[in-house]
């Protein structure tokens, strides 16, 4: 073989490597960036679920509390019936009548007691104290796994040669996620 054509063989070589280094490259580029995308919409399902459980929550809590504040207000009014008695001046019909106020009472406990055996709102505020630890752990983590991927994305993206095929196709570094100032403050909630 002539020695042009040895050469043009060998540029045609190199520059065929040199095309699949850059489209392996690129693919990488791509399949980092996706991992980005990927993680940020981790994140946001993360804070929409945070969105969608907590009120929720906040009303089936305070359905319960007021069920039992309801409970509670009957079972005091009933006792405050039955405790308006002077036994130094009662006549035999008022203690009789304060009697049946007693046993008012009683059926009134009694009903609470069989209806509802075990009062729900201590257990309610509980879980809703476990779900809501629970969903900010969810963003936390996503949050963490999203900066971890937009870290690996940006370190190959400012690597060489990896730079060189990112700006000819124009993937740029990404932000990481940083809270906002004052984030550090517990979202409050308010029954």
């Amino acid at each position: 073989m002539k020695k042009g054509t040895i050469i043009l063989l060998c540029i045609g070589g190199a520059l065929l490597l040199l095309i699949c280094f850059g489209i392996s490259k690129y693919n990488g580029l791509v399949e980092a960036e996706t991992a980005v995308d990927q993680k940020w919409s981790d994140v946001e399902t993360q804070y929409q679920r945070r969105a969608d459980l907590i009120p929720n929550l906040v009303s089936t809590v305070k359905g319960y509390a007021t069920h039992e504040q309801e409970t509670f207000l009957l079972t005091v009014e009933a006792r405050a019936k039955g405790a308006k008695i002077d036994p130094a001046t009662a006549t035999p019909e008022q203690f009789a009548a304060w009697q049946a106020a007693q046993d008012d009472v009683l059926s009134a406990i009694n009903v609470v007691v069989e209806a509802y055996p075990e009062l729900k709102a201590s257990q309610n505020f509980l879980q809703f104290q476990a779900q809501l630890e629970g969903t900010e752990n969810r963003i936390a983590v996503a949050r963490q796994n999203y900066n971890e991927a937009v870290k690996e994305y940006n370190v190959y993206v400012r690597t060489f040669p990896n730079n060189i095929i990112a700006s000819i196709f124009g993937f740029e570094k990404r932000v990481m996620f940083e809270a906002q100032a004052g984030a550090e403050v517990a979202p409050v909630v308010q029954f």
